[in-house]
């Protein structure tokens, strides 16, 4: 019997699709219409909601852990990211009173971010066989790393949105909130000229507003996208041979790159998911520091 022949192309479109029905992985158990959220990505979602909790459980026994004394090499680790952290905070937002819950926003963000960019040093098929051995499904589609799903960038990237909206409003007020975004950035001394400008300054204020937000989630998407796609390359040097059943001369040599490609696309990949986690944490720094500012 002829063996299933490997195609590049299929199976990187089928790492790159979310799980997004129940039904997907219960067929022939008579539960097919048990949940369809053909809209929702529920491996984003749970995999999110997963490393929201173990990331919120490792700052907690940080706090729980910390001492007046010699501290822990976990304390001390949690200490450095939290003083880090802070310290940006203080050199970008300069409201005292603004910086005891942005602050913490901001660790978290950096800490959740970091875990979810992690998932991508994970073997690209280790989650998904485990998926498909418990459900019994072959085809079953898992993604494992939420920050390459741009539902789950732009969405945290809405969140700093509505803070900045919320600091914009708390800092000004309603009204001087309002009459920035139709008085700024083009401002005029005449009656005439100031009436002509209101609807293009309000134009150009929403603009902002959206290009920062999309741009925002966008960037840790693409990053984080690119180096799935990497990993997923690198993947179909070593799968090739399993998939024939067959072994040719090459196919040790390209094992053999295979493993030597991962290691090093790993180690590089450490700093990438690092930097992205702190790249999107001073970024929403900077948007809410901007909502404290008056134009």
């Amino acid at each position: 019997m002829a063996s299933e022949v490997l195609i590049p192309a299929d199976y990187i479109k089928h790492h790159l699709q979310s799980l997004t029905s129940l039904s997907d992985v219960t067929e022939g158990q008579g539960l097919q219409n048990i949940a369809d959220f053909s809209f929702i990505n529920l491996d984003a979602i749970f995999f999110s909601a997963l490393l929201g909790i173990l990331g919120s459980y490792i700052l907690y026994r940080g706090a729980q852990k910390a001492t007046s004394g010699v501290p822990t090499r976990f304390q001390a680790a949690v200490e450095i990211l939290f003083e880090f952290v802070d310290d940006m905070c203080k050199s970008i937002i300069h409201n005292e009173k603004s910086r005891k819950a942005v602050a913490p926003v901001g660790l978290t963000l950096f800490v959740w971010i970091f875990l979810m960019n992690a998932m991508d040093l994970l073997p690209v098929d280790l989650l998904p066989r485990v998926f498909q051995g418990m459900t019994g499904e072959h085809h079953a589609l898992l993604r494992v790393v939420p920050t390459a799903d741009l539902n789950t960038t732009l969405a945290i990237a809405i969140g700093v949105l509505l803070m900045c909206i919320y600091y914009s409003i708390k800092i000004k007020g309603l009204g001087g909130w309002g009459h920035e975004l139709i008085s700024a950035p083009f401002g005029a001394n005449g009656a005439v000229a100031k009436i002509i400008l209101m609807p293009i300054n309000f134009v150009m204020n929403v603009l902002e507003f959206f290009s920062k937000t999309v741009s925002h989630g966008m960037r840790l998407f693409g990053n984080m996208y690119a180096g799935e796609l990497v990993f997923l390359l690198i993947a179909l040097l070593g799968g090739a041979w399993a998939s024939t059943g067959s072994v040719s001369l090459l196919d040790p040599i390209l094992f053999i790159f295979h493993i030597l490609a991962g290691l090093a696309w790993a180690i590089f990949h450490i700093l990438v998911i690092t930097l992205q986690a702190f790249i999107f944490m001073a970024l929403a720094f900077v948007y809410i520091g901007q909502a404290h500012e008056h134009h």
